[in-house]
């Protein structure tokens, strides 16, 4: 079953409120997304902790419901 998009930007603005979210779906089919989140609580972290926090956000449905999201997260300028 595939995962809407919308869905994914919820779960992320839920668990990082401050963020702007892109979500594209990158195939057509919901199952493969690129996200550009920006939000401060990335600042001071590494790339790998942004994204363990992006997994975080979405509450186990990485690798179920969702099946492919490539990630692209930054800090404000």
């Amino acid at each position: 079953m595939a995962m809407a998009a919308s869905e994914i930007e919820r779960l992320l603005k839920e668990a990082l409120p401050d963020s702007q979210v892109v979500i594209i779906d990158l195939a057509g089919d919901g199952d493969h997304y690129a996200a550009r989140i920006t939000s401060e609580a990335f600042k001071g972290k590494s790339r790998v902790q942004q994204h363990q926090m992006v997994y975080a956000a979405l509450q186990g449905h990485m690798g179920g419901t969702l099946h492919a999201l490539k990630l692209e997260t930054l800090v404000p300028k």
